[in-house]
């Protein structure tokens, strides 16, 4: 895997991070690891309600975060929108791209609405959660908690663009 990772401010009180890597599945693959139920569940979160846009949904991360969210495009197979947290101080979103990228699936997430002193930590989260999408398209287990930890001093020393 060859994940790369960079945070950003928004404004003086938000920011976004981006994760990217490339999967060696076709797109169609990818998309539905990325937007159903029972293969979120395999590698980034139990989520139940409408994944369709427009729809309402709660999702419970490994990460232990949960919370509603809101489907605000699904463009299968390339673009997801969603809003977690919406209508809230704590709204953030949530943006995947994906494209073919020489038989292989591009795949680029974004969350943006962070505060500023929890990028390191969402950096750090995105990056453990892509490595184990690649784990559970392979077949293989999880293994979040020990990434993160291991991540995140990385993270908390990259800059802040």
């Amino acid at each position: 895997m060859r994940i790369t990772g960079t945070m950003r401010a928004l404004d003086e009180k938000r920011g976004a991070v981006r994760v990217e890597d490339v999967y060696d599945t076709d797109i169609d693959d990818l998309w539905e690891a990325c937007t159903t139920a029972e293969r979120l569940e395999r590698w980034i979160a139990h989520v139940t309600g409408d994944l369709r846009e427009g729809g309402a949904i709660h999702a419970t991360f490994t990460s232990t975060w949960t919370g509603p969210g809101r489907v605000e495009a699904c463009e299968a197979p390339s673009h997801l929108l969603l809003t977690m947290e919406p209508d809230t101080e704590d709204e953030a979103q949530i943006e995947a791209w994906l494209f073919e990228e020489d038989g292989k699936t591009h795949l680029v997430v974004e969350e943006r609405g962070l505060p500023l002193d929890h990028l390191p930590g969402h950096g750090s989260g995105w990056q453990a959660h892509l490595e184990d999408l690649g784990r559970s398209l392979a077949g293989e287990r999880s293994t979040w908690k020990a990434r993160w930890d291991e991540l995140t001093p990385t993270y908390r020393a990259m800059p802040v663009g």
